[in-house]
């Protein structure tokens, strides 16, 4: 109402002058002027529900481009030193050295899974190159026991849980010590003792899942939340649209925590969308919002920990999106070398890469060395190895698992289905593979 105190006294100065110029004009312009105050009364708001606004009597379109774009919140630099003293989390060298191997041996295992693919041995393979430390700086910033919605790019997330070298290796080979028993893709990873829900390849699906789940916390008063991880193409999904909107208007305790690597496949984020990238849609749904660097594990760690204590506190879903780079192909059905060029590849690898950063630091506080780095490689290498080739010899699992864990009692239409299929495979059975363990 100040504004308008001055408006109305800027008014009132600017009559008086022109009264004394034009004085046979004064009833008039008295009685205008009169009708202008009553009709600029502070009474007069807008009482229309669902907006928090008022009046104005100017013509004026809201431009996409009238704000600076949202900023990217960091704690390194790129050479790994700490920019704000009192943003240092603090972490101790136990707990950074920790973070540090779960990104290299991800890193690692990805290297051999891709080949793997590459040479027919697994059908297929999603590398995680570049985004290690959304990964670990999210997971490690959790409790344990929160639920995790994944989309499919978040092995690391799992790997900070205690997700085992064998678990990763039977769950891509799909063999007979899967525990999805081989029913998923490679790469679908789930785990009900992990707290981690097991991926669906559609995207966005998960994310009005994740927004139930933190409702249904909510109710039980578990003090705990849910974290919903997708990237900046499934942003662009109705699933998500409907996932932060009931998450906003129900108050769910949910984490939403946007990947955005520059690219959706083969679509560029500039052909993606066209306002300031995922964070700011948050406050259009009422979220609170932040933008972070992907590629600085400290930032990631700090974010989420804050967003997690407005999640339980405050049963308020939280929107981050961080900002990184997919250095890898979508998938090993992809070739991003049609749509990006190798120099640019490069600079993201060279100059920031989050496990690069975070060695420098480590570095730095003296931490670790080139003798310690090779030690470590030649150890996680040779341990990813041998769980590999353990995989590799597995049978597969009975095909019978087909028509199980649906029903609690097998239909009669099933059971004759499962007879067909034994039948058709014992008649031909020089098509088949001879390495599943034993039909039950």
């Amino acid at each position: 109402m100040a504004s308008l105190r001055r408006s109305l006294s800027y008014f009132h100065t600017l009559r008086r002058s022109w009264l004394v110029k034009h004085p046979s004009r004064r009833h008039l312009t008295t009685s205008t002027a009169l009708r202008q105050e009553s009709i600029i009364s502070e009474d007069d708001k807008p009482q229309f529900p669902g907006s928090r606004s008022k009046f104005v009597e100017k013509l004026d379109f809201i431009q996409p481009d009238v704000y600076d774009g949202i900023p990217v919140y960091r704690v390194m630099n790129r050479k790994g030193r700490i920019i704000d003293p009192s943003q240092d989390p603090k972490l101790d060298k136990d707990y950074v050295i920790r973070m540090y191997k779960a990104m290299t041996a991800l890193n690692a295992m990805d290297k051999i899974l891709y080949e793997s693919q590459r040479q027919g041995r697994i059908s297929f393979y999603m590398t995680n190159y570049g985004e290690e430390g959304t990964h670990v700086g999210s997971a490690a910033a959790l409790d344990d026991r929160d639920v995790v919605f994944g989309q499919y790019r978040e092995a690391g997330v799992l790997m900070w849980r205690g997700y085992s070298l064998p678990e990763y290796m039977n769950q891509c080979y799909g063999n007979s010590s899967d525990a999805g028993k081989g029913r998923q893709m490679p790469v679908h990873y789930g785990t009900k003792d992990l707290n981690f829900f097991t991926i669906s390849s559609p995207l966005a699906t998960q994310m009005p899942h994740a927004t139930g789940a933190a409702y249904a916390l909510k109710r039980a008063g578990s003090g705990l939340c849910v974290i919903c991880y997708f990237g900046d193409g499934a942003a662009s999904e109705g699933d998500a649209h409907a996932a932060l909107n009931f998450a906003a208007t129900l108050e769910a305790p949910c984490i939403f925590f946007c990947r955005n690597n520059g690219y959706a496949i083969s679509t560029p984020t500039h052909e993606q969308y066209r306002g300031d990238g995922i964070a700011a849609r948050g406050p259009s749904y009422g979220i609170t919002s932040i933008r972070v660097d992907g590629n600085d594990v400290f930032a990631v760690f700090n974010a989420v920990k804050a967003a997690r204590i407005i999640a339980v506190e405050e049963n308020k879903p939280v929107l981050i999106e961080a900002m990184t780079y997919r250095l890898g192909h979508h998938s090993t059905s992809d070739d991003s070398s049609a749509y990006r060029s190798v120099d640019e590849v490069k600079y993201w690898d060279k100059e920031d890469h989050p496990i690069g950063r975070l060695r420098f630091y480590m570095m730095d506080q003296g931490w670790w060395d080139i003798d310690t780095e090779k030690a470590w490689m030649k150890q996680i290498k040779k341990e990813i190895m041998q769980e590999f080739q353990k995989a590799e010899r597995r049978k597969k699992p009975s095909p019978t698992y087909m028509f199980t864990d649906v029903y609690d009692e097998m239909p009669t239409r099933l059971q004759q289905q499962m007879e067909d299929m034994k039948q058709h495979v014992q008649k031909y059975k020089e098509h088949y593979p001879d390495n599943f363990e034993d039909w039950k």
